[in-house]
């Protein structure tokens, strides 16, 4: 690495840099690369992408100032959305990918999650849709209950044998989403939502956890230090030698090194 440094923790591959800035640069040189790549091997990228503040940095920099990725031949997919929200919510996912990267970027196309479909078809199709274009990059973040995408604690499962399914969110991963500016107040925040289950977010081919911020800091300490557990839903990043984990100085600070 160039700036920063690594770690490896049990089969995750941790890296630290020295501000958000390089390491939203590192990682979207790392997935530009994943995305030439597949083209390269295979005519076309398939390629998941996490919403939400955390997210921002990263995804500019992939969007804005990465050379050479061949968007033309890139197909979008996002990993969840509310029950109940269409896409033209300002707190919409599909509105979140659609604003920030298929309007900019023009990609061969983006496959939405419909919010406003009957829930359990609409996973059955999404589903079928991330089976016939097997992921080739997965860009996800971790919550601050340690969610990855909306498997929560209550509802993750390490071996889940669905690919997308309905879930209750909890109290902690609705407020986060107040913190973070997209709802007036709890009550306003869905209590339903579609999500890729954790073993489809980590089929992909690679997976890098972009997760900058001080607010990140306990669940990153949870999921490198603790037991491989639901308690902890980021906590199975560790058992993968496909992932990256992209950390800061302020999400990296609990971990003592």
């Amino acid at each position: 690495m160039a700036e920063g440094y690594e770690r490896t923790v049990d089969d995750l591959r941790v890296r630290v840099y020295p501000d958000p800035a390089v390491l939203a640069r590192a990682a979207a040189d790392s997935a530009a690369r994943v995305l030439r790549d597949s083209v390269a091997v295979k005519g076309v990228a398939n390629a998941m992408f996490a919403t939400g503040n955390s997210q921002l940095e990263f995804v500019e920099a992939l969007v804005s100032a990465t050379p050479g990725v061949p968007w033309g031949d890139v197909v979008v997919f996002h990993m969840d959305e509310y029950v109940g929200v269409g896409p033209d919510h300002p707190a919409g996912f599909q509105r979140w990918i659609r604003e920030r990267i298929s309007d900019r970027v023009r990609p061969r196309r983006a496959h939405y999650i419909d919010g406003l479909a009957e829930p359990e078809v609409e996973c059955g199709r999404y589903a079928a849709l991330l089976r016939a274009n097997p992921l080739d990059l997965c860009c996800l973040g971790i919550g601050e209950n340690g969610h990855l995408a909306f498997n929560d604690p209550p509802v993750a499962d390490f071996d889940d044998p669905l690919d997308m399914k309905v879930v209750e969110l909890d109290r902690d991963c609705r407020l986060q989403q107040v913190h973070e500016g997209h709802f007036p107040d709890i009550d306003a925040v869905p209590t339903r939502a579609l999500t890729a289950t954790i073993p489809a977010l980590l089929r992909a081919g690679t997976v890098l956890a972009v997760v900058p911020e001080a607010r990140k800091a306990e669940p990153v300490r949870a999921a490198i230090t603790g037991r491989v557990s639901t308690a902890c839903p980021a906590s199975i990043l560790r058992t993968r030698l496909n992932v990256n984990l992209y950390l800061e100085p302020e999400s990296a600070s609990l971990l003592g090194w």
